[in-house]
């Protein structure tokens, strides 16, 4: 479990209706509030399609895979905007669908990139009271603060970023601190930045230039706060108050895209590399140093995905290769307990009220009941094509397609 401070700053509170009994939460970030894709709430449509159960679709200018956040009533996203070269963060209304304000925050040459990749992949992060988001100047790592009423309150460059893919770094929140991944092929580092004023508070820089575009999690695992971060050719686990490096496993392989997801019940981090080859692998935690050797439970190519993030129950995790394979595997043992095939995909999939939600790039979102048999409850389709991954708050499910945004709700 988290500590006390950190779900101070990163959750928001479930508030219980006493009348309708529903949990509802805020989904601050990546992967929404615990940073692995799940949430909290139960009174969520299981079925949809692009009229049926849409409580609003409202347009969205410009191109971006960033994932929508959303804070009580506000909903936040980028994007960019290639005939101006200007890249964007917007606010809308959560219950209207409502464009409430766009405001630039870079106006410059855009960089090259990945013909899968946008100009604006990395999702903002909240806690309530500033927005946090990070884009790409020229070889600048460029991190924003702005407040709810659209007014920036910050800008930082905090070191290089250098990939012939483009850039894709969602801030992880952590107490005080804005989490940057500058894994890259030139000046690779990971930093803490000060929240109130963007200041760097720790940077470490690694000595292997790589690629990684993956987001920290943050756990309390073997007596201690480990932030999980998947970077300089290792998975590794850091001390976020001051960058110290608790322990960590070389490779896989060289480069990382998805994010790690901790298995409670097992005690186990799981995580995949992305290139040259893909390793899916179950740490134990509670190592000292070079662990490689000494702490991976098991190791598999089989089920290893590229670049969405999975999600896990107690007993299964559910992963994804961008072919659209999705596995869903016995953590215990790493045994694949079956595979389906549900089209390409590069978004990530959530897991709500027991059940697997998991989108395809055509904007197919398959609900899925999570078992050692494959069951799917529903596919819905939206009507449009999405990379980005859905948002759940307000018991309703917050989808990006390439042109619009989706509010889903019975």
């Amino acid at each position: 479990m988290a500590d006390f401070k950190y779900l101070l700053f990163i959750f928001a509170l479930p508030i219980v209706d006493s009348i309708s009994v529903t949990q509802a939460e805020n989904w601050p970030n990546w992967r929404g509030p615990n940073g692995d894709g799940t949430s909290i709430e139960t009174n969520l449509p299981t079925r949809w399609d692009s009229v049926t159960n849409v409580v609003w679709k409202s347009p969205v200018p410009g191109i971006g895979h960033s994932s929508p956040i959303i804070w009580e009533d506000k909903l936040f996203v980028t994007t960019a905007l290639p005939e101006n070269q200007e890249k964007i963060l917007l606010c809308y209304d959560c219950k209207s669908g409502h464009l409430l304000w766009q405001k630039t925050v870079l106006k410059s040459a855009f960089e090259k990139k990945h013909n899968h990749n946008s100009y604006a992949s990395g999702t903002p992060a909240t806690d309530g009271t500033l927005v946090y988001l990070s884009f790409l100047d020229g070889e600048d790592v460029v991190v924003a603060a702005y407040d709810f009423t659209g007014k920036q309150i910050w800008l930082q460059r905090p070191g290089k970023f250098s990939s012939p893919h483009g850039y894709s770094c969602s801030p992880a929140l952590f107490e005080d601190k804005v989490m940057i991944n500058g894994s890259s092929q030139g000046n690779p580092f990971v930093a803490a930045l000060s929240r109130t004023d963007g200041k760097i508070i720790w940077k470490v820089s690694h000595e292997n230039p790589t690629h990684s575009f993956s987001t920290p999690i943050f756990r309390e695992m073997a007596g201690k706060m480990q932030m999980i971060f998947l970077g300089n050719q290792e998975v590794a686990s850091y001390n976020p108050d001051d960058g110290s490096k608790y322990w960590f496993v070389k490779g896989p392989s060289l480069d990382f895209c998805a994010s790690p997801v901790y298995n409670e019940k097992t005690g186990l981090v799981l995580i995949s590399s992305a290139w040259p080859q893909r390793y899916l692998l179950a740490i134990k935690p509670d190592g000292t140093g070079d662990v490689t050797e000494s702490h991976v439970v098991w190791r598999t190519r089989e089920g290893a995905y590229y670049v969405p993030s999975p999600v896990c129950t107690d007993d299964y995790l559910f992963t994804t290769m961008t072919s659209g394979k999705v596995h869903c595997i016995e953590i215990a043992t790493g045994k694949i307990l079956w595979v389906e095939d549900m089209g390409k995909q590069y978004s990530s999939a959530v897991l709500a009220n027991g059940l697997v939600y998991m989108p395809n790039d055509e904007g197919l979102i398959t609900v899925i009941k999570p078992g050692p048999t494959f069951a799917a409850i529903a596919r819905n389709p939206i009507g449009e094509r999405m990379n980005a991954s859905p948002a759940i708050s307000n018991g309703k499910i917050y989808l990006r397609g390439y042109k619009h945004l989706y509010c889903i709700g019975k």
